[in-house]
Parts: structure tokens; sequence; C-alpha cells
């Protein structure tokens, strides 16, 4: 009967190799996150909004179990309180900011 090797302890990580491509690493910017669920997953929309345009472009979507947005939330709100620390408050506007439909140049007429 061949014995088989002990198993790592509970408490001991196992690492996990993460590949990060060029493109991916280089980052999507997004103003704007809209949130949707269902009894058995969240959908995180990250969208570009540009003021003074109609239209809002989607540049990620997420979709992750409840679990793991619960994972998430508490990341957010820890890495949010070290920033605060090492950088001060983050000032928030209670309604969303408002945008003039001819900010960045003179919109046209068709």
């Amino acid at each position: 009967m061949a014995q088989q090797p002990p198993s790592a302890p509970a408490s001991e990580e196992q690492q996990i190799n993460i590949e990060l491509s060029e493109e991916i690493a280089e980052g999507e910017y997004a103003n704007l996150a809209m949130i949707a669920h269902s009894s058995s997953e969240f959908v995180i929309d990250f969208i570009r909004l540009m003021p003074g345009l109609p239209k809002a472009k989607v540049k990620a979507r997420i979709v992750i179990t409840p679990e793991h947005a619960k994972r998430l939330l508490s990341a957010l709100s820890d890495n949010i309180e070290r920033y605060e620390r090492s950088f001060g408050t983050i000032k928030t506007q209670d309604e969303a900011p408002g945008f003039p439909m001819n900010f960045g140049g003179t919109m046209g007429e068709a």
C-alpha cells in the first residue's frame, strides 16, 4: 500500500500565478458604474460617460457571485480606508456632477 504525502496545513496559503496581458494592464477609464443583481450573480457595468454626448459606452462588464461581491465590497472599503490614511479624506458629492452640455467645445447642429 502506497503512502500518501502529508497535505499542506490549512493555514498555509496557496500561491496563484496571475497573468496580466499588456492590453489589460493599460486599463480602461470609467467614470460611472451601474450594478444589477439576481439571486445568483451581480453584474457590474463600468461606463465611460462623456459630457455633452447623449450616449455612454460600457467599457467593461464584470459578472460575479454574491459572495465575491461581498468580498469586493470589503476589499474596496479596506483600500479606501488605507488611501484616506495616506492622502486624506476623499470628498464626495451628494448628487452626480452636472456637466454642461457643451463641455469640451461647441455642439454641432444637424
